[in-house]
């Protein structure tokens, strides 16, 4: 019983961390969309060098990236538990 508590509030928190991901990057794609057009309705695309929301997209991309592969990449246990329950497969396919 206390290994299935301790799945659940395993897998609650990887469904609040992959939501809150998803929240990070529409609120990224609505922010920088509004950047962009600020710069374009002022400038007119005319302005020459680097468009400056290249620097808030960039530098607010490297967090929303640490941010994904913490939300999606980052379960210490999950290949742990899914080699556990496969060796306990295999006994239990061999009759052991």
């Amino acid at each position: 019983m206390e290994n299935t508590q301790q799945r659940d509030e395993r897998l609650w928190r990887i469904a609040k961390a992959r939501t809150a991901f998803k929240s990070h990057l529409i609120t990224y794609l609505v922010v920088n969309a509004g950047l962009w057009a600020l710069w374009l309705i002022t400038t007119g695309g005319n302005q020459g060098g680097t468009p400056w929301p290249i620097w808030p997209a960039f530098g607010w991309g490297i967090g929303l990236a640490f941010h994904y592969f913490g939300a999606y990449h980052n379960d210490p246990h999950g290949n742990t538990i899914r080699e556990y329950e496969k060796l306990q497969n295999e006994q239990q396919s061999r009759g052991l």
